[in-house]
């Protein structure tokens, strides 16, 4: 029996983790900034804004979408994308309170 090491962080540190990963391709964070500018968007025309091909945005968007930060609604033969802002939010926060609880009344003497 294998032992994966990941599952002995624990659950907020494998939460961070995974956030992390899913925003940690600058197509991603291009896509975010873009929904937020824009509020609403067609899946085609997202490509409009980025130099990578259309099936590349799709996987892209499917990522963000399996990661909640990401929402679509079906028009027809194309889908509105927009940012979940509800759980932008609750990503801000968890990183928010990571980064506060590393660098509260840290002196480094190196």
């Amino acid at each position: 029996m294998t032992n994966n090491k990941t599952e002995q962080f624990l659950e907020s540190q494998k939460e961070l983790a995974e956030f992390a990963k899913v925003l940690s391709h600058p197509a991603r964070i291009a896509i975010i900034q873009i929904l937020a500018d824009k509020k609403e968007i067609k899946t085609g025309n997202i490509s409009d804004y980025l130099p990578i091909a259309r099936s590349t945005v799709s996987q892209h968007l499917k990522i963000l979408k399996q990661a909640g930060i990401i929402k679509g609604t079906i028009d027809g033969m194309k889908i509105h994308y927009c940012l979940d802002i509800l759980k932008l939010n609750e990503i801000r926060e968890k990183y928010n309170a990571f980064l506060q609880s590393t660098i509260s009344d840290f002196m480094c003497k190196c």
